[in-house]
């Protein structure tokens, strides 16, 4: 069968791109074919940066000579990032013809056999705050099959209005598989059966994505992938690296990270990315995908709860894996990082977890 799958792909983002090309690869290798729906709205558009930017700064939007000086330094940033994970999308999904706005999946949406919303946060809210119900597969048709594998809310607080937004779209799906337990809870909730299934960068295991890695000259050193503005969690991997008197790289698709703590990688290929996780004597993050293939892995590392409320996602596969004990609560304890991991535990976790999950995925496909 075609499967069609919505979901954030194209955000300058190593997760959001990964566990797109995860998605299709695993459909791909149950016999199916599988395009990701190039749906990439005007305003998350790199190249439309200069609005998007500013519409979360005000502050800096109201001042003519604060609104250049904002620009100058993040809107060469934003296209030169966006650009490569452009060249990175093309290079490893199957794309749909591109569509820029709901009014044109309505007008012409994609053939297929199941219309799929895929993983990451798609239920959660778009670059402007709003919710997108493109990605509840609102253009399809009541004949259409729906379903969704691995969605993410991104947190768990929802207002009665966003509840019922929710309720109206996700009912019209025929099965949803979503990828944290507070997910579950929360369609429960609204009456809507789900169940919890893994990110799909888990279903293909460390052999195929050691495959998909390349090459890089650093050996020992340890890493930080960090997402959210926390300065604590720079100056944590610091520490941590001077205890073993090692290097510290950061590897990030944000230029601004220069001037944080460890030499800035900026914007490696996926295949760097990759060896970067890999090969770490040891990560600190604060990233789910991060952390996800650090499992994946078996790279030692930390992690770091992002400051606000999208932290249910990272708390979630530790709990399923039993490595809650990995989560940083005293930022003096480096210890922790070189504290040893009982992966033998995680891996027949993961192991069994995946096999679940794959069956789940095959059957709300085929069935």
């Amino acid at each position: 069968m075609k499967v069609a799958v919505i979901t954030r792909h194209a955000i300058t983002n190593y997760g959001s791109l990964l566990q797109a090309f995860a998605t299709q690869q695993v459909i791909e290798e149950l016999g199916h074919t599988c395009e990701i729906i190039d749906y990439v709205r005007n305003d998350e558009s790199y190249s439309q940066h200069e609005k998007t930017l500013l519409a979360r700064k005000p502050e800096w939007n109201r001042n003519l000579i604060k609104k250049a000086i904002y620009l100058a330094l993040r809107q060469p940033e934003s296209i030169a990032s966006g650009r490569r994970f452009e060249t990175e999308q093309s290079k490893y999904l199957h794309l749909t013809k591109r569509y820029a706005s709901s009014e044109e999946l309505l007008e012409d949406k994609p053939i297929a056999d199941v219309y799929m919303t895929g993983s990451d946060q798609v239920w959660g809210p778009v670059e402007n705050g709003s919710y997108d119900s493109s990605y509840c597969l609102s253009f399809t048709n009541d004949s259409d099959k729906r379903i969704a594998y691995a969605a993410s809310f991104g947190r768990t607080e929802m207002t009665s209005e966003i509840e019922n937004f929710f309720k109206k779209w996700l009912s019209r799906y025929r099965y949803i598989g979503v990828r944290e337990d507070s997910a579950v809870s929360l369609l429960n909730k609204m009456g809507i059966d789900s169940v919890q299934v893994l990110d799909p960068t888990l279903l293909l295991d460390s052999t195929f994505w050691s495959k998909t890695a390349k090459p890089i000259k650093e050996k020992k050193y340890v890493l930080v992938y960090q997402l959210h503005n926390d300065k604590r969690v720079g100056a944590y991997a610091a520490q941590v690296a001077k205890t073993r008197e090692l290097p510290l790289i950061r590897v990030s698709t944000s230029f601004h990270q220069i001037s944080r703590e460890g030499k800035l990688i900026w914007c490696p290929e996926i295949g760097k990315f990759l060896s970067y996780i890999k090969n770490a004597e040891c990560m600190v993050t604060d990233s789910f995908h991060g952390t996800a293939f650090a499992i994946n892995f078996n790279t030692p590392f930390v992690e770091v709860l992002p400051n606000n409320k999208t932290g249910t996602r990272n708390v979630s596969i530790l709990q399923m894996m039993g490595l809650s004990d990995r989560i940083l609560k005293d930022y003096t304890d480096t210890a922790l990082a070189w504290r040893k991991i009982d992966f033998l535990s995680s891996n027949r976790i993961l192991e069994k977890e995946r096999e679940n999950s794959i069956h789940t995925l095959r059957k709300i496909i085929e069935s």
